[in-house]
């Protein structure tokens, strides 16, 4: 017991020690966005579409159409690929947890009974020469009982178990980043799904509309012709542009049907069970309001990707630190009690008591080509990390730049196909108000219905056009996954469509 009195002083000194930590300390890189010259956007200040207020968290209500957000929600709970995302982060809490019990010291408790048997032939002891033999004794029996518990713990002298907490709670904050990315892409493409149907299901009633013109066109040529007024030729040129209408039809009603299936795996349920409230959608949704985007710094704060990329770096640099822990002495320090003895009572008493305590050193002394090599791969991979973080950060900006200027763009084009779609609509009323009195001839009232379908058809294309390209600048945004819900698995046999 003195001795292990005189080791606890080591022991302390041994602890004290271990506040050492090799590697590299890591330090946030610094971003574009921290430069006055770029807080605003480029692209934001060439349009009064949008404005630097700040993003809401739930971007989808700016639409104020509860069936976007039902569905929205619906997703955010559902979506299979937010619970591998959400499994991905409980595997990476679960290391976490696995990590820290490096700070602990590892135990161990045991407890075994032996029962042996030796044969005295075993022994080198004739049979036939008389002695135990001749007493009838042919082997010797012997029961050992013994109780152990051992107790070990790695002194953290140059920062080895430091370097390794901080990397797994890196990768732990990269995986938080992710499901949160998980989550600002499936709202977007629940959105974009549902904008999908609901527009090309607007393109189709247009088209529609404009057979049906088209239809009373066709008419009035044949009882023209049949009259004598007309000519076979005006009739199959109306005919013509009836049936190139009539073609659109069926791949508008196609892909509102295939953004429909979209839409309900989107939300976890079996493609065949669509919504039954987006399969009645007629009109695109859009935001009227001006779009709020903040600035780039706020973008980069909220951009789940940049963050991932971020505490990656964090946690590569950190795993610099562990392989540079490797090239010095590692030290545990071990202890253990036991007690054994021939008999239950013999192993419990002082008699059979045992312990044994001391330090273990081990170093891959002089041979560390290994060691060496594993720092180097360390930082190599730590400086891949680096740029991978300067390309998500370049990316973040240039996506909403580039989102900006194609919502500006299809606005500016939206604007002047609906004055177009007035003047056409305009025009072709009063081309049949003249061709019904014989001011105009069937050519010109055929060329203003044309010009009526195709500026109709551009103006239907562009609602779409701008409510996909609204997505894809929430998207780029970054928004959406701040009050998300935990998700949970829909049952698929329960599952129905609302």
């Amino acid at each position: 017991m003195k001795k292990l009195a005189s080791l606890i002083p080591t022991l302390a000194s041994a602890l004290a020690l271990s506040a050492c930590v090799v590697g590299p300390d890591y330090a946030p890189p610094s971003t574009p966005a921290s430069t006055p010259d770029t807080a605003a956007f480029a692209e934001a200040a060439k349009t009064s579409a949008v404005s630097a207020a700040a993003l809401p968290a739930n971007w989808w209500q700016l639409y104020q159409d509860p069936v976007l957000d039902r569905l929205v929600a619906e997703a955010l709970a559902h979506n299979t690929d937010i619970r591998v995302a959400a499994a991905n982060l409980a595997r990476a809490r679960a290391v976490l947890s696995e990590t820290r019990g490096r700070r602990l010291p590892t135990t161990d408790l045991s407890l075994q009974t032996t029962y042996g048997r030796t044969g005295l032939g075993s022994l080198g002891v004739a049979g036939a020469a008389g002695g135990a033999a001749s007493s009838g004794v042919d082997a010797i029996t012997t029961d050992f009982y013994s109780l152990g518990f051992d107790a070990g713990y790695e002194v953290d002298l140059f920062g080895g178990v430091t370097r390794a907490l901080q990397a797994a709670r890196g990768d732990t904050a990269a995986a938080a980043a992710e499901l949160d990315a998980a989550r600002v892409s499936v709202a977007a493409e629940t959105a974009r799904a549902y904008a999908t149907a609901c527009s090309n299901a607007a393109q189709r009633a247009v088209a529609l509309e404009t057979v049906g013109l088209q239809q009373r066109t066709v008419g009035l040529t044949r009882t023209l012709f049949d009259a004598g007024r007309g000519t076979r030729r005006d009739v199959e040129r109306a005919d013509v542009l009836l049936a190139q209408t009539q073609a659109t039809i069926p791949s508008f009603e196609a892909e509102r049907r295939a953004s429909l299936y979209a839409l309900a795996t989107m939300t976890g349920r079996a493609p065949e069970q669509i919504d039954a409230a987006a399969d009645q959608c007629k009109t695109a949704p859009r935001v009227r309001t001006i779009i709020p985007t903040g600035d780039g710094a706020a973008l980069l704060a909220r951009r789940p990707d940049v963050r991932s990329a971020e505490r990656t770096l964090a946690a590569d640099t950190a795993r610099v630190g562990v392989q540079t822990a490797a090239l010095y002495p590692s030290i545990r320090l071990l202890g253990s009690i036991g007690f054994g003895g021939t008999s239950p009572g013999d192993a419990l008493s002082s008699r059979g008591f045992s312990y044994s305590l001391g330090p273990l050193i081990s170093w891959s002394f002089p041979n560390m080509t290994t060691a060496r090599a594993r720092v180097r791969q360390a930082e190599a991979g730590a400086d891949a990390s680096l740029a991978r973080f300067d390309g998500v950060v370049l990316t973040a900006l240039r996506e909403v730049e580039q989102a900006l200027a194609r919502y500006a763009g299809a606005l500016d084009r939206n604007a002047a196909l609906v004055r177009a779609e007035r003047a056409s609509s305009a025009a072709a009323d009063l081309s049949r108000l003249r061709f019904d009195y014989g001011a105009d001839s069937f050519l010109l009232l055929i060329d203003a219905e044309r010009d009526r379908a195709t500026a109709r058809a551009a103006l239907a294309q562009s609602d779409a056009a701008v409510a996909d390209a609204q997505v894809s600048l929430f998207k780029a945004l970054g928004g959406g996954w701040e009050q998300a819900p935990a998700p949970t698995r829909l049952d698929p046999v329960a599952a129905t469509a609302p």
